[in-house]
């Protein structure tokens, strides 16, 4: 059971619950007036510009990077494809096992500046 999303200083939805792996992520966008909660695949995510930029799915932090990035990432055995369900890889996609969590922030922070960028 996740704590509550705090009101001071952390993006949140009215009573949504963060799950306790997600949190610190939530946390490290605390002073930026941008980033806001929404709701993804049944998760709590985050958003810049109306646009997901990073969310928990099952345990696995899921960011919004460039394809070759997220290539990258694989081939270095730091993520995998993220597949939503339907089996269709998403090129844009990473998801991050709870054993790389010391690197949740700064995948996320890279995340949020590529979906803030304009394309």
């Amino acid at each position: 059971m996740g704590a509550k999303a705090r009101t001071r200083g952390k993006p949140r939805a009215a009573a949504e619950e963060v799950d306790p792996l997600f949190d610190p992520v939530v946390a490290s966008f605390a002073g930026d007036r941008t980033v806001a909660p929404a709701r993804m695949f049944g998760s709590t995510a985050l958003k810049v510009g109306g646009k997901v930029f990073a969310m928990l799915v099952k345990g696995k932090l899921v960011v919004k990077v460039p394809a070759d990035r997220v290539a990258a990432l694989v081939a270095a055995g730091r993520g995998e494809h993220f597949d939503p369900g339907h089996g269709r890889l998403m090129k844009e996609w990473v998801a991050v096992d709870a054993a790389g969590r010391r690197g949740w922030i700064d995948l996320a922070r890279e995340a949020r500046a590529f979906v803030a960028s304009p394309r």
